[in-house]
């Protein structure tokens, strides 16, 4: 109890100063709203949506701040429906010839029924993820009409959730972490006055298979995940909760957990499965749980939340961002969103940015899951779209910001998903395409299914495992190291083995094309989704058989393997511009006809962001009709596909438009009150691709190059980066005022030459590791 008791001893002090906030409510909230990584409320949550999460990477939890009653949602990361299993239909191979001829005959709406018949996956949909349950916390004699001074806050840089009240004199403070470093997620429950903490703690679950049981101070939820379609549940979950309470006492009562009279008390709660890989669910949540929460006994509350802070801090204090501030941004949180597209507020593009950021790091770290469509945040057992890996677009926007905002480490769940999808798209590519080497298609999930889902005219895409390998080759780009590209040739050479075996020859133009495949998601207006060479898939082709290229020359690999990529990069179709002067979407001029020509998915774009291959100086022709096509989409659309709207116009340089961008995905409509995005419904890439979007703004680089302030808008005529990254393990700090460059500070890790480039000017410098290169906007005349 000797580390509880100075748990007691520190936050006596802090109740003192937090009853002396709360007797001035206006005073605190201005000092406390002004804190730059901080989202804070005058209320507790109401819907899930207001709720704050906490994460550490695999286990996570929505905390709600109530006053007579908290809830804590409760996720970890490998809880998904159904067990392992092959969704590959064993009739596609034999129909896929057909597939194809009626594609090239024009028989589109032909070619989609067939396709639905016999192509498609077996289920038809992939597994979702899913909610352990709730740990509910009831807290008798608290009558939420008399309190006072009420705050529930989210630091932002600590990764701690703070809920603070007073009652009849009695300041109440409950603080929530989820430890990186213990496995465990806290919660302290305290009081300024000794005894007056009382509590009733309770697990729920929506899982069909669970139960409870209460032993002296620890209460065990304990299930089994649902089926999959015919696909019975394979896993076992445990949430185990540990009480250690200061004074009062502590007793089971039926399913639940007592707390009367303490002092404080602080709560351990430990989750597991028993997954272990996409093919292997032997594990013993039991056990896991059991030893994870004994080891974190060890520690009060105090050390369990320094340890946390000091590890997301590790990563969360490489960088820094001040676009400026106003009085705005002492305004609580979800005021803020409210009125921010008619608000000067640029701090809350600042604090979007750095949310970004705390919800990578608490989402995505090395030795778990991937980030999902929801991060790992979820209350469903069905969610949207089963909160997936929508690798069309989706989970790839969920790592744009990555490595530029110094996350690089956060890529590693999604470099080992991609390791595991080439093994179970080795079995696809053969079993359904008949060829060699590895293919996904536009999804996959816990247990890496490749095959299509979701029904032709969405799923029948094959460039999902293709795009992923171009983050692969960003990893390497960012932090170069030959032992990791040796790691990861066998799947970047993988995947074009299956290309040169399926690229099928246009009869018409002689050119090497996908078939069947499509625009994601979107209908061309001509009976159907399917086509052949959409220009997307030649636009992912080119990175990845470039990448490739680049890779082998690195490693000075398979020269036969080579030239025969090159010969069949050579014989891509090249993109086209319309009779709209757009840039093609399709094989066709098909554009204007499309079913819905506003569609979110902007795919032909790829090649100006995340791609590089369109750019307003090199191919200012191509760069022309991206900006057309732009403007016949528009600039509102869903969350996520806003945030990339963000990106293409940064990438040709408009600042203003970009930032107008901005201001609509920050506001009511695609902001909810806890900063998560709205797509509608919550899907988390809008965050994640916002962040990317904002970096854009201020940096872009690609290969030696490095461009400053390329899409400045006037909106933010002064502030100041630091921490940054670009390739070649470059990191660098700037700052500018009146719009112009004050001064940049750049490091690398990696020797060699850059040319930093500013409103045009250009300078070489030498990168030296050790040492800091210093440019002023003088150093571009």
């Amino acid at each position: 109890m000797r580390d509880m008791a100075c748990d007691r001893r520190g936050a006596m002090g802090l109740f003192a100063a937090a009853g002396a906030a709360l007797a001035a409510p206006g005073a605190r909230a201005k000092g406390v709203a002004q804190a730059a990584n901080l989202l804070w409320y005058e209320q507790p949550a109401k819907e899930w949506t207001e709720a704050l999460p906490i994460g550490n990477g695999r286990i996570g939890a929505m905390v709600f701040g109530g006053i007579a009653e908290e809830r804590l949602q409760l996720n970890e990361d490998t809880l998904w429906a159904g067990g392992p299993y092959d969704p590959v239909n064993p009739a596609a191979k034999a129909a896929l010839p057909e597939v194809r001829r009626l594609i090239f005959e024009g028989r589109f709406a032909e070619a989609e029924t067939l396709a639905n018949e016999r192509l498609m996956a077996t289920p038809l949909r992939q597994a979702a993820y899913q909610t352990v349950g709730s740990l509910e916390i009831a807290l008798p004699g608290i009558d939420a009409a008399k309190v006072m001074g009420y705050r529930r806050s989210l630091d932002l840089d600590a990764a701690l959730a703070e809920t603070l009240f007073t009652l009849e004199g009695v300041t109440h403070r409950r603080r929530v972490i989820a430890s990186p470093v213990d496995q465990v997620i806290a919660v302290e429950l305290s009081a300024s006055r000794r005894g007056s903490v009382s509590c009733r703690l309770a697990f729920t679950s929506p899982e069909k298979q669970w139960q409870v049981r209460a032993e002296g101070a620890t209460l065990v939820l304990g299930g089994r995940n649902d089926p999959h379609g015919s696909i019975a549940g394979a896993l076992r979950f445990e949430a185990r909760l540990e009480v250690e309470a200061r004074g009062g006492r502590v007793r089971a009562e039926g399913d639940a957990l007592l707390v009367e009279g303490a002092d404080a008390v602080v709560l351990r709660i430990a989750m597991a499965t028993s997954y272990r890989r996409f093919d292997d669910v032997s594990g013993d949540p039991g056990a896991i749980t059991a030893r994870q929460i004994a080891a974190a006994r060890k520690k009060g509350f105090e050390a369990l939340a320094a340890a946390t802070a000091a590890e997301h801090r590790r990563l969360f204090r490489r960088v820094t961002l001040d676009l400026g501030s106003t009085p705005a941004a002492a305004l609580p949180t979800d005021r803020r969103i409210r009125e921010s597209e008619t608000s000067d507020d640029p701090a809350l593009a600042a604090l979007y940015f750095q949310y970004a950021r705390y919800l990578l790091a608490c989402s995505s770290r090395p030795g778990t899951q991937a980030a999902n469509l929801q991060g790992i945040w979820n209350d469903k057992l069905s969610p949207p779209w089963g909160s997936k890996y929508t690798i069309n677009i989706n989970t790839e926007m969920n790592y744009w910001p990555a490595h530029t905002t110094n996350l690089a480490e956060c890529v590693e769940p999604l470099v080992q998903l991609v390791r595991e999808i080439a093994v179970t798209g080795t079995k696809t590519a053969r079993d359904m395409y008949g060829a060699r080497g590895w293919v996904c298609h536009h999804n996959t999930d816990l247990w890496r299914a490749t095959a299509p889902i979701d029904g032709a005219k969405y799923g029948l895409w094959p460039m999902g495992g293709a795009w992923l390998c171009t983050h692969l080759w960003e990893h390497y780009e960012y932090a170069p190291d030959r032992a990791y590209l040796e790691s990861i040739w066998p799947i970047l050479s993988g995947a074009c083995l299956f290309f040169l075996d399926t690229l099928q020859v246009d009869p018409a133009s002689g050119q090497l094309v996908t078939n069947p495949s499509l625009s994601p998601e979107n209908d061309h207006g001509h009976g159907a989704s399917l086509i052949f060479a959409p220009t997307m898939d030649s636009q992912i082709l080119r990175d990845l058989f470039d990448q490739t290229i680049a890779a082998a020359g690195v490693l000075g690999r398979d020269k036969a393997l080579v030239a025969e990529i090159a010969a069949a990069r050579a014989k891509l179709p090249p993109m086209r511009v319309g009779r709209q002067g757009q840039l093609q979407e399709w094989p066709f001029d098909w554009d204007a006809d499309a079913e819905d020509v506003h569609h979110r998915h902007v795919s032909h774009l790829y090649g100006l962001y995340p791609s590089r291959q369109i750019d307003p100086e090199r191919t200012p022709e191509l760069a022309a009709a991206a900006k057309r096509s732009l403007e016949i989409r528009g600039d509102k659309a869903t969350g996520w596909a806003t945030a990339w709207r963000i990106n293409l116009w940064a990438r040709l340089r408009d600042g203003d438009h970009a930032h107008a961008i901005l201001k609509f995905l920050l506001g009511p409509e695609r902001t909810y009150p806890n900063m998560f995005d709205a797509h509608p419904p919550f899907q988390i890439d809008g965050n994640f691709g916002g962040a990317a979007g904002i970096v854009e703004m201020l940096v872009q680089n690609q290969g030696e190059r490095i461009d400053l302030l390329p899409a400045l808008p006037r909106a933010w005529p002064e502030g100041r980066a630091t921490g940054l990254r670009t390739r070649g393990g470059c990191a660098l700090d700037l700052s500018w005022r009146n719009g112009r460059l004050e001064q940049l500070r750049l490091r690398g890790t990696v020797a060699g030459m850059r040319e930093v480039r500013l409103g045009g000017k250009a300078r070489r410098v030498r990168i030296v590791p050790g040492r800091e290169v210093l440019l002023r906007a003088a150093d571009f005349v």
